[in-house]
């Protein structure tokens, strides 16, 4: 949002702080701002002149123009390109050795002709975006007078406005300025040059809840020219585009008063009756922009008998614009629900001046007030113009908020610095909140009409009016004595640190991927999209959907960092999104991880995931399950944790990939949470030291190495330490449907060395136990 310095010290006289020191203060005391810049500086030296007399160049476009520059350059002659110059006209001239920006203007012949300066068009002088020819002022500006005046320019962030919907015009941000400088404020608005309802034309509401409120004035004898250069080069410093004086006008009013209003051509609209509704489904609008778009019920327009004219609180429509032949008017103040209009402008793409501002709550009481300023400015840009009839206006006011009561000793407290009661006082009606003395020592305060849109509701809002008036720096720089109070600690989110940092250390890279995707992605796993929550208003087609799983998510990084790596591990903690019938979603926090291989077979991947799921859940085991689609047919298991199911461990079937393969471990972290640790005993160390011995065991392909270690385990009995899988062998002389798994076996006992004759039966033991599963073993 921008805001004109000199426009500010109009609004606040007496103001004579420099343009940056003001910023900073808006900054401490206000709103953040961005920075402030001069704007047109050249505007100092630029003067009307009038061309007295002109003279073509033989051979060229350009002609020789005399002109009168008043007083200070007197006569002078200049060579000029523009095809509007001729005898007669008052126009900008800009003086040699002035400086437009970056261009300098020079005295120099031109065409053998000596130019003085130049005549300048709008665009060259910054004041508008005419380029066609030069300014054309009025007749009866004096030459020598100035054309505008230059400015600063003050930028302020917008998301600190977002709660203030009074701060985006100007004559808040001066309400402001003039509050914290204790200076007097200045009201533009003469209410008295609104008249009395009653018109021949009359509005209807339909829904006050979506539109509180909608004033409207009828002007005849209009005329529609150019705005004079002084409001062009005021709206141009701000950023918006001058058009017409009628529409300049409303555009003024907005960034004065923060008003949005619009203006249609009465001649163009049907019968005398404007009717503010919801849009009918399917409903057509062609807009000022040139687009057209297709409203539904949960849009508001503006309608004549006809059809629609305008969607409100965001934009006029093309049918009933004002053009050059405009001569009456009907002048639209209106005031719209915020939400209604944010929801609007997002739907439809669609954001404008008046959008931003409807939707940050604006007052409806401000409409009339937009009117009379409107009525006074029209009489200086389209002399001649009528205003017919009275006040055309449908409004039902909200109840009056309750005063909010104001402890002093409360605001002390909480402020940290004691404040007198008369200075509470002054802050707060400078700010034209009313006070009264509810009872010693506490204020009642009524909030203004444009405080009172959601900004100003309880008395903590009004410690803050009074806190930055002040100015924080003002508070002593000393800690309240509060009881120390040992903080909530967020089990659920501790142990998901914890997961995160284990899996760090064992050399994975966090990713963090949208909790969105599309119809087509869950489609390409197997999820049916009606079985996801839909996003209301996507940011886009590709994120329409609340994801299911964080696979989508996870395979996107994978395909995307393998085009640049040849191996890499990855991990993401987020939540799976599920619908519950007539509940909010049920968000369930997951941990997915991935490492991708370009080279080998893709079972060290897995074998790599199954250690990292040992480590997350010690004593996890992996059970081979049916595969699902995205998964490898023959490489899918899930991982059962304390007899509980946590997830699964696979590998991304080869369609899924252009090369290489990747394993991918998915694991349930509420379940996972909520299990709990388990819980640890003592054991005591063993006394006598351990004797270990290996075993090669022949079994099939599928035969799984946990499943034979829990029979090890099982045959050794109580005096087994640890169980430990060496490797596997295929080759000759086994067949080809076999394999060889190989184990260490440690054992020993709390109260004496094994001899060699008990380490051989325990040994014989576990041979016997395996060859009657119908195994065989290796010497």
């Amino acid at each position: 949002m921008k805001f004109s310095y000199e426009w500010l010290r109009e609004l606040v006289p007496g103001l004579d702080v420099p343009p940056a020191e003001l910023t900073a203060r808006i900054t401490m005391k206000t709103a953040e701002c961005e920075g402030v810049e001069s704007f047109a500086p050249w505007l100092e030296r630029v003067c009307a002149a009038r061309v007295i007399e002109v003279t073509p160049i033989e051979g060229s476009h350009n002609v020789v123009a005399r002109i009168d520059a008043g007083p200070e350059f007197g006569e002078r002659q200049v060579v000029c390109g523009a095809p509007n110059c001729r005898t007669g006209l008052v126009t900008a001239y800009v003086p040699a050795g002035l400086s437009l920006g970056s261009r300098q203007i020079r005295r120099a012949l031109v065409a053998g002709h000596d130019s003085d300066g130049m005549l300048a068009s709008g665009a060259e002088l910054g004041i508008n975006r005419d380029a066609e020819g030069v300014l054309e002022l009025p007749q009866d500006t004096a030459p020598g007078t100035a054309v505008a005046a230059p400015d600063w320019v003050i930028e302020v962030d917008n998301k600190s406005l977002t709660h203030r919907p009074d701060l985006w015009g100007h004559h808040g941000m001066a309400r402001e300025v003039a509050a914290f400088s204790g200076l007097p404020l200045k009201d533009p608005v003469d209410l008295t040059l609104v008249p009395a309802a009653g018109h021949e034309w009359t509005v209807e509401i339909e829904d006050f809840a979506a539109a509180p409120r909608y004033s409207a004035l009828v002007f005849e004898n209009v005329t529609v020219g150019p705005s004079p250069a002084w409001m062009q080069a005021r709206l141009e410093a701000l950023d918006l585009n001058p058009i017409s004086n009628i529409v300049d006008v409303t555009n003024l009013v907005m960034a004065e008063l923060a008003q949005p209003m619009h203006a249609f051509d009465l001649d163009k609209l049907h019968g005398k009756k404007i009717i503010v509704r919801h849009a009918k489904e399917g409903e057509s609008f062609a807009a000022l922009n040139g687009e057209s778009y297709t409203l539904a019920p949960r849009h508001i327009v503006i309608a004549d008998e006809s059809g629609a004219i305008a969607l409100g609180g965001v934009i006029g429509g093309a049918g009933s614009a004002i053009s050059a032949g405009t001569t009456r008017i009907v002048l639209e103040s209106a005031n719209f629900d915020a939400a209604t209009i944010r929801k609007t402008s997002s739907e439809l793409k669609l954001r404008t001046d008046a959008s931003m501002r409807f939707e940050k709550a604006q007052d409806p009481v401000n409409t009339t007030r937009a009117l009379a300023r409107a009525v006074e400015l029209f009489q200086d840009v389209s002399p001649g113009i009528r205003l017919v009839g009275g006040l055309i206006d449908a409004w039902k006011p909200a109840p009056a908020p309750a005063p909010i009561e104001l402890p002093l000793d409360w605001l002390d407290q909480k402020l940290g610095l004691a404040v007198p009661a008369e200075r509470v006082r002054a802050i707060l009606e400078s700010l034209e909140f009313r006070v009264e003395e509810a009872r010693p020592g506490v204020f009642a305060v009524h909030v203004p009409s444009w405080r009172a849109t959601k900004d100003i509701t309880i008395k903590d809002d009004l410690l803050e009016e009074v806190g930055r008036v002040i100015g924080y720096a003002e508070v002593p720089l000393e800690a309240p004595l509060q009881p120390v109070r040992r903080p909530w600690v967020n089990r659920e989110r501790l142990y998901h640190h914890e997961v995160r940092e284990m899996t760090a250390a064992q050399g994975f890279t966090e990713v963090s991927n949208y909790s969105f995707v599309s119809e087509e992605m869950a489609r390409r796993f197997g999820f049916a999209p009606d079985d996801h929550l839909r996003v209301a208003n996507p940011i886009s087609i590709e994120q329409g959907l609340m994801r299911l799983s964080l696979l989508p998510g996870m395979h996107r990084c994978v395909t995307e960092n393998a085009k640049r790596f040849d191996e890499f591990r990855l991990f993401e903690i987020g939540s799976e999104i599920h619908k519950r019938a007539g509940a909010l979603p049920d968000e369930i926090p997951h941990f997915m991880a991935a490492l991708y291989r370009k080279q080998g077979d893709g079972s060290a991947a897995l074998l790599e995931l199954k250690r990292l799921a040992d480590c997350l859940l010690p004593g996890a085991a992996a059970r081979p399950a049916e595969a699902r689609g995205y998964e490898h047919p023959a490489r899918s298991a899930e991982v059962v944790w304390r007899g509980e199911t946590l997830g699964r461990l696979y590998e991304l079937h080869p369609a899924l990939l252009e090369a290489g393969r990747a394993a991918v471990l998915d694991l349930d972290l509420r379940k996972a949470f909520e299990m709990g640790p388990e819980p640890k005993r003592y054991t005591p160390l063993r006394r006598f030291p351990g004797s270990s011995f290996d075993l090669s065991v022949v079994a099939g392909l599928r035969v799984l190495a946990g499943d034979l270690i829990a029979s090890i385990r099982a045959a050794t009995g109580e005096c087994c330490d640890a169980v430990e899988y060496l490797y596997s062998y295929r080759g000759q002389p086994l067949a080809e449907d076999r394999q060889s798994l190989s184990f260490r076996i440690t054992v020993s006992a709390a109260d004496h060395t094994f001899s060699n004759e008990e380490l051989t039966a325990i040994r014989n033991g576990v041979m016997d136990a395996l060859r009657a599963q119908g195994f065989d073993l290796r010497a």
